[in-house]
């Protein structure tokens, strides 16, 4: 079976980048590094990929130059346990990036992620359709996910 590795292009920081995944997310490592060589289009010695593992999964940070950035066409979801997992990761990943609406942020690299508590989805999921309903139209009005406030919003408190 082959291994797919989600391969993320930066232009210089690559490296910078896997570091700081590594210490945001628990379980995490630099696997290797290679670097450019001599003829190549960057200069030699400086990085070319990065293979690192966050909380078991497999990612490679490559610095491929200017050419190419992030947008939100492809995002990485967390899913996040409780509200302190919420707050944690949305701190975390929103420094120097940009908050976005529903649980999305970007971090300051550039990459999306959306910073979501299970409890959204068993929500959304609800068997009476109103709680569903009413938990969306909450969750349309945050940034960060409060899980209390969808809460109260599917139960008609909010």
């Amino acid at each position: 079976m082959p291994t797919i590795t989600p391969c993320l292009w930066f232009d210089t920081e690559g490296q910078e980048a896997a570091e700081f995944y590594v210490s945001v997310f628990p379980n995490s490592e630099i696997k290797n590094i290679s670097y450019y060589g001599e003829g190549a289009p960057r200069p030699a010695g400086t990085v070319l990929t990065v293979e690192f593992g966050l909380d078991g999964k497999d990612f490679m940070a490559l610095n491929g130059g200017p050419e190419f950035t992030f947008d939100e066409a492809v995002s990485f979801t967390i899913d996040c346990a409780d509200q302190e997992e919420v707050d944690y990761y949305w701190a975390k990943l929103s420094e120097g990036g940009a908050e976005g609406p529903c649980g999305w942020v970007k971090d300051k690299y550039g990459l999306s992620w959306q910073v979501v508590p299970t409890a959204l989805n068993e929500l959304l999921s609800d068997p009476d359709a109103g709680r569903a309903q009413r938990a969306m139209q909450a969750m349309l009005g945050m940034k960060k996910l409060d899980v209390a406030a969808l809460r109260a919003a599917a139960d008609g408190k909010a």
